[in-house]
């Protein structure tokens, strides 16, 4: 099992760090990238919808619904 790895973004001005899988990290980094956007950009984008679920959570079930083709929840 990979061990998470955590990392540290400012959104809405801010700092909050992300514990998530690597697996999940390069998920998101290819969608920053497929999108041009930093990671920032996209983090912070999951943030603005995710309501009530933690941040992590809310990563995780965006990566999830991207991999099957299926629109991000609005949570």
């Amino acid at each position: 099992m990979n061990a998470l790895k955590k990392r540290s973004f400012s959104i809405a001005g801010h700092r909050t760090s992300v514990a998530l899988e690597p697996e999940f990290w390069a998920a998101l980094e290819a969608q920053a990238h497929d999108e041009r956007i930093a990671m920032a950009a996209l983090v912070a984008r999951v943030d603005g919808a995710r309501g009530e679920r933690n941040l992590a959570s809310a990563l995780r079930v965006h990566v999830l619904m991207r991999a099957l083709g299926k629109a991000a929840p609005s949570f």
